[in-house]
Formats: C-alpha cells, structure tokens, sequence
C-alpha cells in the first residue's frame, strides 16, 4: 500500500474549511481511495502548512491512477490550484 500526503500552504487561510470539505469530497467517488484524512492546522506557526491531505491506496499503479482520475482532476485539482500558495507532497510504501 503507497501512503499519499500533501501539505497545502493557501493563500488565504479563510479558504481552508472549503479546501477540506472539496479534498474529502472524494470520498467515494474517486475508486482508488482506501482512507482519507483531511485535516486544517491549529497552531498557525510560521513554518505550518494549512491543510493536510493523506489517503491509501492499493499500489504505485493505483497512485497514477489517482492523479489522473475524472474527478480529482476535474474538480479537486482545479480548485486546490486556485486557492494554494504552495504545496509539497510525499509517497511512501506502508
């Protein structure tokens, strides 16, 4: 299993209950999620990010899959991209 995380630094931190409720949007419509998690940052430091994204999936495969799947990548990304001042991500094997 390959564990998918993004942290998003937005542009305006009042964006991040919209940012969490379109990433957890994908719970049952995109095929490859094993879990989501979505998460907003509380302590606001200088070096915290604003949103937290994890999800599972099965494989590697499953992975490209997920970034090109219809949903994210007509409705979860465009709007992640709208509303990001940055992000990074990290994928590793579980």
């Amino acid at each position: 299993m390959i564990k998918h995380i993004v942290c998003f630094k937005l542009k305006d931190f009042a964006d991040a209950e919209k940012a969490k409720e379109t990433l957890l949007s994908m719970e049952g419509k995109v095929p490859q999620l094993r879990s989501i998690e979505v998460g907003i940052d509380q302590l606001h430091s200088e070096r915290s990010y604003d949103v937290i994204l994890q999800v599972t999936v099965d494989s590697m495969q499953a992975l490209e899959e997920y970034q090109r799947e219809d949903y994210h990548c007509s409705v979860v990304k465009p709007f992640m991209h709208a509303v990001r001042q940055t992000s990074v991500a990290v994928d590793y094997e579980i």
